[in-house]
Order: structure tokens, then sequence, then C-alpha cells
């Protein structure tokens, strides 16, 4: 740790607040990322929290980057959230931004004003605020519903019927519901055409995902040359623009038309179980490029950069 003042005790390159074990192989790869380029890290776990806290109030412990992985299951991080912002430090996945992009009604109003595509989606208040909806005369055959606040699959079912749907929106009543055409998608090479797209600090990072293991292959450039994959990395940009984050996946399908749509639009935080550790976890490739992506911003705004 470097002493660069009497004001500010203990000055850290980059401080992850984590709450989930799962998430300790990820800390380790960012810690070596850091490494490598001679920043200092501080993982924050709730045992650290009050320390820390205390310390930064009182202007003995700063740093200059930080990412918050905690504080959305958390409440007692946000005291910590509340200081960083404060503090005007760099934040990754800035919490009002992030919590913009957890509305999923909003963010599909976001994508349609970006002209970003999307299956056909109809947007429904929630059920305690109107609990009779129409069922639109072009609703025919299989939608997906998914609640606007839900994460992890939560609440996401297929529906073919208003019968299905009234079940659906009264076990969430408080939450807006999207509605969304089934997308059937193209096989290619033997495997669905659905993918998950994560994004690091300018870098996209395609992946294969099955919808119903839950599995990740990376793209290889032979696949992405082979079947026309290029739109997945411009449609993982074009996301970032929208939703401001520095981090984040998102759910990208080719229908049997051979279009690519967005279907479910921006996961955050992303899931940093690696692949190796977990089945359903994210290529250990890939979790390392994205440690270097993340410690590499943090590079470039190191005191001696221009852009700091």
């Amino acid at each position: 740790m470097r002493i660069e003042s009497k004001v500010h005790e203990e000055i850290v390159d980059l401080a992850i607040a984590w709450n989930w074990d799962c998430d300790r192989p990820f800390v380790e790869m960012l810690r070596e990322a850091c490494g490598r380029r001679g920043l200092s890290m501080a993982s924050i776990t709730p045992e650290d929290l009050p320390a820390i806290l205390e310390r930064a109030w009182r202007g003995q412990w700063i740093c200059r980057a930080f990412f918050d992985r905690a504080s959305d299951w958390d409440e007692d991080f946000e005291a910590l959230v509340d200081w960083a912002r404060a503090a005007g430090v760099f934040r990754l996945n800035p919490t009002e931004q992030a919590r913009a992009a957890w509305d999923k009604a909003a963010m599909h109003q976001r994508f349609i004003a970006a002209g970003l595509p999307t299956p056909p989606t109809w947007i429904l208040p929630p059920w305690e605020e109107q609990p009779e909806v129409e069922w639109p005369e072009e609703a025919i055959g299989l939608w997906i519903a998914k609640p606007a606040f839900g994460g992890g699959g939560e609440g996401v079912k297929r529906i073919a019927s208003p019968e299905d749907l009234a079940v659906l929106r009264a076990a969430f009543p408080d939450e807006p519901f999207l509605i969304q055409r089934y997308v059937r998608p193209r096989e290619l090479g033997g495997r669905p055409a659905w993918f998950r797209v994560l994004y690091a600090v300018d870098a996209v990072f395609p992946c294969w995902w099955n919808p119903e293991t839950h599995r990740y292959a990376p793209v290889t450039e032979a696949e992405r040359e082979a079947f026309g994959l290029y739109p997945l990395w411009a449609l993982g940009h074009r996301i970032a623009e929208v939703c401001g984050l520095h981090l984040f996946s998102s759910e990208i399908a080719m229908d049997e038309e051979g279009r690519f749509l967005c279907i479910d639009y921006v996961n955050d935080p992303i899931d940093t179980r690696p692949q190796s550790m977990a089945p359903e976890g994210v290529p250990d490739e890939i979790l390392h490029r994205i440690a270097d992506r993340i410690a590499e911003a943090v590079f470039r705004r190191a005191p001696c950069r221009s852009s700091w």
C-alpha cells in the first residue's frame, strides 16, 4: 500500500466490495490482474466493512476506483457506495445507472428508442394496480412472461393463455410484467443460436448459451466467420451505450429468419462463477479477460496518466 499524504493515510488503486463466496475466484483473478500492472487492490467483505467505513469517513482511507458487488444484497454496503459517490471516486457500474438498468420495462423502452432489435413485447402494469388486462388478438402462440425487476430467471415463464398470465401476475403483484413473443432460435452447427454476450470496459465477449442448461461456450473466430456472428459484437457495444455500464451481460438470439434479437436486455451484476468450479459458470478464460479489462481501466486512471 502506498502512503501518499497525511490526510489520506492509505490509498488503494481499486476496492471491490463483495459478499458472495462464489465471487472469491474472480476477486483473486482481479487481484492478479491489478498486480501485473503494479496496482493495489482492497477486498471489502462484510467483516471488513465497518473498519473501512470508519477510516474512509475520517479521511484515513481512500480508493481511486470502486467496484460494488455487494449493496444489491446487503444494505449495509450502501454507506460505502454513498461515500464513494461523495468522494468522487471512479465507480465501475455506478449504482444509480445499474439500478436504472434493472428495470426491464424501462430498458425495453430505451432499447426501442435506440433502434435495438427486440421481439414483439407487451408491457403490463402491476397486478395490484390493474388485475384485469385485455389479451390482445395478435397474442397467439407461445409468449415469455418476465417480471420487470426479476433476476436469475425468477418468475420467467412460458405462457400461452390469459389464464397462465393471470396466475403469474398474481404471484408477483407489485411488479410490472414484460410479455415477449417466444423466439425459436435457428440451429447453427447443431446448437441453438442463443448467445450470452458479456461486455467489460469496451470489450465484447460473445458466448454460445443454452437457455435450458445455462452452459456457456466462447464463440470462436472460426464460428464468427462461418455463421456470420459479427452483429453480436456490434450489439454489445450499442447496448453499452444505452445502459452506460462498464460490465454486464445480455441475451441475444438469432431467430429462424436469421434476425438477431435482444431477449434479456441488461444483466447486472453478472455471474462470476468460473466454469472450472460450476458447470453453468462463465468460461475461465473469459473471466480472466474481464478481470484484465477492469484492471486496465483502473491503470489508465492512475495518477501518472493524463486521463486521471
